[in-house]
């Protein structure tokens, strides 16, 4: 049985902190380890069916809201949707762990072409600690092996050594920090964009957009997530255009049920063409971005960016983002990816 519960919009900072939460938190009379270890043997590991999701939602909370250490933790994330949201996008991609015949864990793996994240991956926490995390996670490196993603990431607190080193043991290493940032929607004039939902032709625009991350990273392609976005009304694509020439895009949830909450207007994604114009460009998506949060009527735009991408980071705190939650990125190989100098990419693997 799931328990009901309210869900209420939290500040910010509460709603986005994510990480996997699978280490000891608060609790008392915590299960002996070898009692732990049996258990987890037992444990089923399985596709996540739509009928698991409110049992893997409200586990999703419980466990980050207990870690959190927030006095009701099935306040965690308000109404903002990351279990449903991610199975629908990507059904294959979802693993479940069961014991007893009951949900006890969840885990979520995302594919952008070529590159695969997974999260949020949450146990319940009379679990903790007990191998069932690590069994969720070798079902994904499995799915990622059929996908034939050639790279990969998630987002970590980089303080946390159990998960850094749960991690290491998949092949991920510890790169560079990854900022989760904030600020008011300002909602500024006379900014040139447009959105994918409302484009004339579709497969043109869906064209260019792969045209456009495949400069940034090869195979890096994001239709999947602007096919999620615009099935499960989460949002819209953002576009920018110069001379009738794409040159950027971001993928934005808004509102309650979505991976934003209510009153924000979350950039999953967001990128610019490639070269010595991409700072212009850079500036040019974030208007659209916030004019976009404000014609959504969002009072908060969030965007994630890695550190490691200096210029886009430097960006965007001149323009009056702030960081809320910072985290690490962790990537399998130990190789860059797009997170390098000179690529102006907005997002967190979060």
């Amino acid at each position: 049985m799931v328990s009901s519960f309210t869900r209420r919009p939290l500040p910010i900072s509460a709603r986005f902190s994510w990480y996997v939460a699978i280490r000891a938190g608060v609790r008392t009379r915590a299960p002996a380890p070898a009692v732990l270890r049996s258990r987890a043997m037992s444990v089923t590991i399985r596709g996540l069916e739509e009928r698991d999701l409110p049992a893997a939602d409200r586990i999703c909370r419980l466990a980050f809201g207990t870690f959190l250490g927030l006095p009701d933790p099935m306040t965690f994330m308000g109404d903002a949707d990351f279990v449903g949201t991610r199975w629908r996008a990507e059904p294959s991609g979802a693993v479940a762990a069961e014991l007893d015949g009951e949900l006890v864990g969840s885990n979520l793996a995302t594919r952008w072409g070529s590159f695969g994240f997974f999260g949020p991956l949450s146990v319940r926490p009379d679990l903790w600690d007990g191998g069932i995390a690590r069994r969720l996670l070798e079902r994904t490196m499995e799915i990622f092996a059929a996908w034939g993603t050639t790279h990969h990431g998630l987002f970590t607190f980089a303080q946390s050594a159990k998960h850094v080193g749960l991690y290491r043991k998949f092949g991920f290493a510890a790169r560079f920090l990854t900022a989760v940032m904030s600020r008011p929607v300002q909602a500024p004039r006379g900014v040139r964009w447009s959105r994918l939902s409302r484009a004339n032709d579709r497969d043109g625009v869906l064209r260019a957009c792969r045209s456009l991350t495949t400069r940034i990273h090869p195979g890096l392609d994001l239709e999947r997530e602007m096919s999620a976005v615009a099935h499960q009304d989460l949002g819209d694509t953002v576009l920018v255009h110069d001379a009738g020439e794409l040159v950027g895009l971001a993928v934005c949830h808004r509102g309650a049920r979505t991976e934003a909450g209510t009153a924000t207007c979350y950039v999953k994604f967001g990128a610019v063409r490639p070269g010595g114009d991409a700072p212009a460009r850079f500036e040019r998506l974030l208007d659209a971005c916030d004019a976009f949060a404000g014609a959504e009527h969002a009072r908060t735009l969030v965007a994630g960016v890695n550190m490691a991408r200096d210029e886009a980071y430097g960006i965007m705190l001149a323009r009056g983002f702030r960081t809320f939650i910072q985290g690490v990125a962790m990537q399998k190989p130990n190789e860059p990816g797009f997170n390098r100098p000179g690529v102006f990419v907005i997002d967190d693997w979060r």
